[in-house]
């Protein structure tokens, strides 16, 4: 129901991606804070009715929630600016930031209950029962069960990383008020005065372990993380349509920020080819990408003997080898240099992340294999890391 509302809307008023992803995340900013004013309004009456202070200070904290609103939409807007003279990719991480900030929340909620919990487990108080306290509480978990139900949706159509910790720092509300709920009703109606304290300090660490899976995903985007494995292929398939891209390799992405990534890859073609007409095929599949991917790509030729039987027999030799050493290894630009005594083979290695070999470790390893197989043979490698 709600997706067909949403689309409907997008629909209406012909929103395009960006400015869709920027409505519906200031939408969701204001939903939230909505949603927490009107949670601190009920709360307020019911605690100024019953003179209830617990219930009051709960209405406060709802209050203090709102600002996980405020920040989504600030940080929506401003990742939205326009590119200018410092910063020509756009402002779009801002978004990442103002993601982190709303995380920080979920840390210092996370902070503060662990140490009231504490205080309540070393000196235990009486808990005292009020019903219309429980029916703030389950009040307060409904409609912060739906807010994060609604920005669980919104972070789906948009990605926007905003709306997945507003999402969970609802989550972590509705978890904390049941704890509460469970505790209240453990303390009243057995001896056992310690589990306010206990059952808060578990909920606190749930809630801190949340906040740190939200962090990691944050910082990935910051420090810049490899593309999905969806986007590789996607830019793969759309070059290796043409019949003269034969090969595909140093993809690397730049993501600065939603809808502004930049990204360049290298396409190896026949070396026979005229380089006029790969030119075009080149810049081609740039302007299909940009206009299918939305993303600035720059396309690097790599010429590449073919149908040579000598080169397609070393290039044999090589990738059996390789495959026996290491199947996760790979190569590309592969050359071979004959020579009176010796050949060089002369080709890029790509090999997995590994701290516990070094690029001359490897190399050593491979010589001594190539060596068994072919003593006139001289490895000019160049060793490295995948971007993907």
């Amino acid at each position: 129901m709600i997706n067909r509302i949403i689309d409907k809307s997008i629909k209406k008023h012909k929103w395009s991606p960006t400015v869709s992803r920027e409505k519906l995340g200031v939408f969701s900013g204001i939903f939230g804070i909505a949603c927490n004013i009107l949670l601190c309004a009920v709360k307020f009456l019911i605690g100024t009715l019953t003179g209830s202070v617990s219930i009051t200070a709960d209405a406060v904290n709802n209050l203090s929630d709102a600002g996980s609103g405020i920040i989504t939409i600030a940080g929506t807007k401003l990742a939205n600016k326009p590119v200018d003279e410092e910063h020509p990719f756009g402002h779009g991480r801002i978004e990442y930031i103002s993601a982190l900030a709303v995380s920080f929340l979920i840390f210092l909620m996370g902070i503060q209950l662990g140490k009231s919990s504490v205080e309540k487990i070393v000196n235990p108080e009486a808990v005292e029962f009020s019903v219309w306290y429980i029916v703030a509480l389950v009040c307060a978990i409904i409609v912060k069960l739906f807010m994060a139900y609604f920005n669980n949706i919104l972070y789906k159509k948009t990605n926007n990383l905003n709306l997945k910790a507003v999402k969970q720092d609802s989550l972590n509300d509705c978890i904390a008020t049941a704890a509460t709920i469970a505790a209240l009703l453990i303390s009243t109606f057995t001896p056992f005065k310690r589990a306010d304290g206990i059952i808060g300090l578990a909920v606190a660490v749930i809630i801190f372990l949340a906040g740190i899976d939200i962090v990691k995903d944050i910082l990935g985007k910051l420090l810049g993380q490899p593309p999905s494995e969806e986007l590789v292929k996607n830019i793969e398939s759309i070059m290796l349509e043409e019949e003269q891209i034969v090969g595909v390799h140093d993809l690397i992405v730049h993501d600065y920020g939603p809808g502004r990534i930049i990204a360049s890859v290298h396409a190896e073609v026949p070396s026979t080819a005229d380089i006029v007409e790969i030119h075009d095929i080149i810049d081609n599949v740039e302007k299909k990408i940009s206009k299918e991917l939305k993303i600035v790509i720059c396309i690097h030729m790599d010429p590449i003997v073919m149908n040579d039987e000598e080169v397609d027999r070393y290039k044999e030799m090589t990738k059996r080898i390789l495959e026996r050493i290491n199947p996760q290894y790979s190569f590309h630009d592969f050359k071979m240099v004959k020579g009176p005594t010796h050949t060089n083979l002369i080709f890029d290695l790509v090999t997995p992340h590994d701290k516990h070999t070094t690029g001359s470790d490897i190399l050593r390893n491979i010589r001594d294999e190539f060596k068994k197989e072919d003593d006139s043979i001289n490895l000019v490698v160049t060793v490295e890391h995948s971007f993907i």
